[in-house]
């Protein structure tokens, strides 16, 4: 069994990024407005590690979020990656990891985060069809995508590839072509964001002069269904579906529109678990009784239940069933379930 993994969050709010993309506001998406010194990096890890102290047989990793790492100076670079460093070369942390853009990485880039120990590299790719990174200033073309992600492969760091669906110009062809491209590429694991309109962004600009609509919560719900299927298929972690909530990004604060839910993943997936259940009833004949029983992954109950019991719910009113129960099965794999009738 895998150990647990345990994050120490360190933000660079919009550091070394000079591009204005169209969906992003760097300061409100990671929550933090200030410059961030080699002190607080140190003081960020050795109150994280306080806090974890009394776990044992983890997993801790440092995570540089925000901006694009590497397109600060080097001397910046070296200066925030030197605590993580060290607390790594006294075992008190196991990874580093950070973010940046396709464009951004070279050899020279590479060759310092080797030195100083960083373990994992996530790029910020969001799409592969060159007319929806036009459209939305992202600055890169697929050409720096393929080329970044083999660099970072031949020197031998873990690879994170990120998408997002639903930006201006997108469709869902674009996007099952952007995860295909995605998936040919064989990254470690994948992230996958839903496009909101946030504050003081381009978008936001664009939705009020309705030339931007943003994707309903059910239609996110539907693409990104499909987009994890896909990943898991491939054997590659979808390791985030939905934005991650801050004190900014809740509805009616940071978020002006669009298919934001701080349960966003939880709702894709019991959706793909209710579709595994109406496929199997599909299969049967006996529906004049009157009971439904789910057999799944203890795991899974809550998902398989639905958010508010809404798969319940909907299986109750569409097939008249009196009652259904959900049973746990260790048997069971996560992504599967059984169902008979009584």
């Amino acid at each position: 069994m895998a150990k647990k993994k345990y994050i120490i969050p360190i933000f660079i709010p919009h550091k070394g990024c000079p591009h204005d993309c169209s969906f992003c506001n760097q300061k409100k998406i990671a929550g933090e407005t200030t410059e961030v010194s080699k002190e607080d990096v140190k003081r960020i890890i050795e109150d994280y590690l306080v806090i974890f102290s009394s776990q044992t047989e983890i997993q801790r990793e440092v995570a540089f979020y925000g901006g694009s790492f590497t397109g600060l100076p080097l001397a910046k670079q070296k200066e925030l990656l030197t605590p993580a460093f060290e607390a790594k070369a006294k075992g008190l942390i196991t990874d580093i990891r950070l973010s940046t853009r396709p464009d951004y990485i070279d050899d020279e880039k590479l060759d310092l985060l080797k030195q100083y120990g960083v373990t994992a590299i996530e790029l910020g790719v969001q799409s592969t069809d060159e007319s929806v990174l036009y459209l939305n200033n992202r600055g890169h073309t697929k050409q720096d995508v393929i080329k970044a992600t083999l660099a970072i492969k031949q020197w031998n760091f873990k690879l994170g590839l990120q998408m997002m669906v639903g930006l201006l110009g997108d469709n869902r062809q674009k996007l099952l072509n952007t995860a295909k491209d995605l998936i040919v590429l064989q990254p470690d694991f994948v992230r996958i964001y839903p496009t909101i309109v946030i504050k003081d962004t381009y978008l936001e600009e664009l939705y009020h002069n309705k030339s931007y609509i943003p994707l309903k919560l059910e239609e996110a719900v539907e693409l990104c269904k499909d987009l994890l299927l896909m990943f898991e298929k491939n054997d590659i972690p979808v390791i985030r579906l939905g934005l991650q909530a801050t004190e900014d990004i809740s509805a009616g604060a940071g978020v002006v529109a669009g298919p934001y839910h701080p349960a966003f993943r939880e709702i894709v997936e019991s959706e793909i678990y209710r579709e595994l259940i109406e496929t199997q009833l599909g299969e049967m004949k006996d529906f004049h009784k009157t009971s439904l029983i789910i057999f799944c992954n203890p795991k899974a109950t809550s998902k398989v239940a639905g958010m508010k019991k809404s798969n319940k719910n909907y299986l109750k009113e569409k097939y008249n069933f009196k009652t259904i129960s959900i049973k746990q099965c260790d048997d069971i794999d996560m992504g599967n379930v059984k169902v008979a009738l009584e």
